[in-house]
């Protein structure tokens, strides 16, 4: 007979994933890092469960985008007060102080939301240079520009 199994949040194995993403493309980084963070990769998926990996992005400052998104994408916020709207473009998420953000932002806005999402959302480490403090864990490196021509741009 066959069932369909259900994973229990017990049964669940977290592996580290570490992502270089200087010179990937953001939106194609940030559905890959979206759907191991879900844990769509993995043959026991389970949609109610947080069964993903634990995911470690580095360079999140040198992620490249395609076209002239970098001057005609723009994010939009709103500070609270009467005609309080504003904008910055994406180069300018980028040179800011936090860079991190335009990929946190991509990879949040890729998964369901909800509480489950708030968990997921909780397992993406994202770091604007080489440096992170999660060597303890010895996440495996995940070379995204091999998987497809696509993936980089020089």
């Amino acid at each position: 007979m066959r069932t369909t199994l259900s994973l229990k949040p017990a049964e669940v194995k977290k592996d580290w994933v570490l992502i270089d993403a200087e010179g990937l493309v953001l939106g194609r980084l940030a559905s890959l890092i979206a759907m191991r963070l879900r844990g769509k990769h993995k043959p026991q998926f389970t949609p109610h469960v947080d069964c993903g990996d634990n995911v470690v992005v580095v360079n999140a400052r040198k992620v490249r985008v395609t076209g002239r998104k970098l001057e005609q994408s723009v994010f939009y916020y709103h500070t609270g007060y009467p005609g309080g709207i504003k904008g910055r473009t994406l180069r300018q998420r980028l040179e800011s102080a936090h860079p991190e953000r335009v990929v946190e932002k991509a990879v949040e806005r890729m998964i369901t939301r909800g509480p489950l999402q708030r968990q997921q959302m909780r397992h993406l480490h994202v770091y604007a240079g080489p440096e992170h403090p999660h060597a303890g864990q010895t996440p495996r490196k995940l070379d995204v520009a091999a998987m497809n021509a696509k993936n980089a741009r020089v």
